[in-house]
């Protein structure tokens, strides 16, 4: 696992050891691969399992302006919001869920498992994280630390979208 911190997010042990937790029971419990916490500024938080040969720095970006461009697809069609997306490969497939509309989850899996198995899974790792990241914000609120996200993400994101496209 690997968790980055930077200047809008900061987690105590305690919160790392629940997040670590509660992502390996995920993939554990739904036979995934790997799964991600990616905040909706396109900044990676945190990923379990497999991830030999993933660009984590793109992964995040790309998931980010992902959901950001299916919140504006649920407004044209009169949702509020899609809290789930799926993109199913012919080998890996990625199930991405909204947490507490602030944080991306994302489970990568395989053959090895279905989509009903991780979707049922995700959804009750997405009650147990919105629970804790709700409380992780009322903790930065109440004290002297606000919680904010940063500014430009969409530039940043629509920069390394660019990018990857260039390199393809």
């Amino acid at each position: 696992m690997t968790l980055e911190t930077h200047g809008s997010w900061s987690f105590s042990e305690a919160d790392v050891a629940e997040i670590e937790k509660r992502l390996g029971s995920l993939i554990a419990e739904s036979k995934g691969r790997s799964a991600f916490l990616v905040d909706r500024t396109g900044q990676l938080i945190t990923t379990v399992g497999d991830t030999n040969g993933l660009d984590g720095m793109a992964l995040a970006s790309l998931a980010s302006a992902n959901f950001s461009a299916n919140d504006q697809l649920a407004g044209l069609v009169g949702e509020r919001d899609f809290s789930s997306l799926v993109h199913q490969g012919e080998r890996v497939s990625l199930y991405m869920a909204d947490v507490a509309r602030r944080v991306i989850l994302g489970v990568l899996f395989d053959q090895q498992t279905t989509l009903g198995l991780v979707r049922l899974k995700a959804g009750l790792a997405v009650a147990a994280l919105t629970e804790l990241f709700r409380e992780l914000f009322a903790r930065f609120e109440a004290g002297a630390r606000p919680l904010s996200m940063e500014a430009g993400w969409v530039n940043e994101a629509e920069d390394e979208v660019e990018r990857l496209f260039r390199e393809s």
